[in-house]
């Protein structure tokens, strides 16, 4: 089965046949066919199948009220003790709340709340606590603030509690496969969802993982499970789909994702890029302690906006919007 990767492009010079990727910032004319059987190929746009090119170029739906036809920054909070980077900074209520607002006022359009760490070897926390450390912090935020609200939680309990609380979307790290009770809820509340592929659990999940083609193995699984959601009842323009940068991936793994992202857009959903202060930038970056990684998570969320990748979880919201700004005014073309 081919696969089809659209170049994108930003320069303000287009050629005739350009086509807008998933109607947001980003063009192209030439679609790299993919399959595992035979060697990459290029080919005009409009040699695409129609119903693939449609799904390439349609604009997303707004998500949550998001406008995603612009890169939005989706705001990390961790209220853990335990999480890689930033573990137990606001697991406290009013540090949760403080941390939220900045967020919100440096920049970020979405605020993403956790209360279960899924750093590499964690372990599953019991659903009283995580609930505990969520709900009311969603609670408080909702008293002050419109932005929408998005948990991130693999369980039904949960995600009903941060409803009731005020969240807006779900995002589950395990692709819905963890708790079956959390599709049926999340379509019965009209809930959206963030589906994110990791390879195995998080105790687990650096242990030697293994892909036969890992871009597209991610992408054969996320269209399983979009299409699973969609059959649960929730609405292809109700989901996100995110590759699951460092969740049961190599160093090698990660940075092939990196360099196919604009792939998943044949998926037809907004794209989600969670990257921001993960080992392989350490890595790569010379960067030891995970705090102090913006330098390098910028530079990867430049990169995935480069591939229109249309929302960017990030720890370091400020910087980023900084960045994206000087970005977007030296990179995309006015009219876009």
């Amino acid at each position: 089965m081919p696969y089809y990767r659209p170049i994108p492009r930003t320069d303000h010079a287009r050629s005739a046949t350009a086509l807008p990727l998933a109607g947001g910032w980003c063009w192209f004319d030439t679609v790299e066919v993919l399959d595992r059987d035979a060697p990459a190929r290029l080919i005009p746009a409009q040699d695409v199948p129609a119903k693939i090119l449609t799904r390439l170029t349609a604009p997303r739906a707004p998500v949550v009220g998001l406008d995603v036809s612009r890169p939005t920054l989706m705001g990390i909070l961790n209220v853990t003790p335990d999480s890689f980077s930033d573990g137990g900074e606001h697991n406290a209520p009013d540090a949760a709340l403080a941390r939220a607002e900045a967020m919100v006022d440096a920049g970020a359009g979405i605020v993403d709340i956790g209360g279960e760490s899924t750093r590499p070897g964690a372990a599953v926390v019991p659903l009283d606590e995580e609930i505990a450390r969520t709900a009311p912090v969603i609670a408080a935020l909702r008293t002050g603030s419109d932005v929408p609200v998005s948990i991130d939680t693999r369980k039904a309990p949960v995600a009903r509690a941060a409803h009731e609380a005020g969240a807006n979307l779900v995002n589950d790290v395990a692709g819905f496969t963890f708790d079956p009770a959390l599709a049926p809820f999340c379509a019965e509340v009209g809930l959206p969802v963030c589906v994110m592929h990791a390879q195995g659990t998080p105790d687990v999940m650096q242990k030697n993982p293994r892909y036969e083609n890992v871009a597209l193995d991610i992408y054969d699984w996320l269209d399983e499970r979009i299409t699973a959601l969609e059959s649960a009842g929730i609405p292809r323009d109700r989901i996100i789909a995110d590759p699951g940068i460092g969740f049961g991936k190599t160093l090698e793994h990660n940075v092939t994702l990196l360099h196919n992202l604009a792939l998943f857009h044949g998926l037809g959903c907004t794209v989600l890029l969670g990257a921001s202060r993960k080992r392989f930038i350490g890595t790569i970056g010379g960067t030891e302690e995970a705090r102090h990684r913006a330098p390098g998570s910028i530079a990867v969320t430049l990169a995935g906006v480069a591939q229109g990748v249309q929302i960017h979880r990030v720890h370091d919201v400020a910087e980023t919007a900084e960045a994206l700004r000087l970005w977007m005014a030296a990179t995309v073309a006015a009219e876009n």
